[in-house]
């Protein structure tokens, strides 16, 4: 199916290192239809040199947007889901993720990361992107081979959050950072306001679990996503509703806290209620699953909140 909307991200359709429960939908889509839509990732400081090309989008949000809630990152949206109403559930179906620039930064910050005592010194590092290729030059001499994917997907946060930064993952999605959401995976959201709001960012050409020294490969990303509301989820979840995920032969449930065992236990509570769900076990009998057929992963430690997320092969519910 060709997609039916296409965002740019301009000055007029990004905000920036924020999730505004009151801001309006840039575009409207009716569930089943896709949209392409652009991101743009970096300020002005990570502009790269020539021959590096920075892109005319880019260059004109840096310019003109005013309005930005640092640190964060700079999201396109919200796109609005017709018949998406508070207590519904949001299937993101990412169709496609393509490289759109070529050029990626990796970033070194005193006092963030997750070895901070270890690394006080600032270092910012350009690399150069083939984009048909999908490979990327590090300095050392690999070329590495690129899975591309959003680091931040997310809806629009309850009333009474307010205006949530886009730093930290939470219940609406967010920075969830988790490299298996590429092409072909689903995320689940719980929808906190009509429409659902989905905006996104932080395009990462690559990284690995955990994102340890603070960022990934950043760059300029543009997806194609699609939309499937379910309505009235809300009525049919057991115990807190947090973000979910599938790929064509996996389950995956996330868990985001300051303390990186909580975020484990979170991600492992709702895999437990996943599986209770869906193939009707005690929960015992999941929580032994888990124990002999999940996998534990770190997602990231470097958002405030420390994420974790447990995968489960579809093929082990039978």
């Amino acid at each position: 199916m060709a997609h039916s909307l296409h965002v740019p991200a301009t000055p007029d359709t990004v905000h920036w290192g924020y999730f505004d429960p009151k801001l309006p939908a840039v575009a409207w889509v009716q569930a089943g239809e896709q949209v392409l839509v652009e991101t743009v990732s970096g300020g002005e400081s990570v502009l790269p040199p020539p021959p590096m090309t920075v892109r005319d989008d880019h260059r004109r949000i840096l310019d003109e947007v005013k309005h930005r809630m640092t640190p964060g990152h700079t999201l396109t949206g919200p796109v609005g889901i017709r018949d998406a109403e508070c207590g519904d559930a949001l299937s993101v179906k990412i169709e496609s993720v393509e490289l759109i620039c070529d050029w990626g930064w990796n970033a070194i910050r005193p006092l963030s990361g997750t070895l901070p005592e270890d690394f006080d010194e600032s270092r910012l590092l350009h690399i150069p992107i083939d984009q048909a290729a999908r490979t990327a030059s590090l300095p050392w001499g690999t070329t590495l081979p690129l899975s591309p994917f959003f680091g931040v997907m997310g809806v629009a946060p309850p009333d009474h959050w307010g205006i949530q930064s886009s730093i930290v993952p939470r219940a609406f999605g967010g920075n969830i950072d988790c490299k298996l959401l590429g092409a072909g995976a689903t995320l689940h959201l719980p929808v906190f306001q009509d429409g659902a709001l989905f905006s996104c960012g932080d395009g990462h050409a690559n990284q690995g679990d955990g994102e340890v020294c603070l960022t990934a490969i950043e760059t300029c990303m543009s997806g194609v996503f699609s939309f499937q509301v379910e309505k009235g989820a809300a009525e049919n979840m057991p115990g807190p509703w947090m973000p979910w995920a599938e790929t064509e032969d996996s389950f995956i449930t996330f868990g985001f806290d300051p303390d990186l065992e909580n975020a484990a236990k979170q991600a492992l509570r709702a895999m437990i209620r996943l599986i209770s769900t869906r193939a009707g076990l005690s929960r015992e009998d999941a929580y032994t699953l888990c124990s002999i057929a999940a996998d534990m992963h770190i997602t990231q430690l470097v958002n405030q909140h420390k994420g974790a997320h447990t995968v489960l092969r579809k093929s082990a519910l039978g």
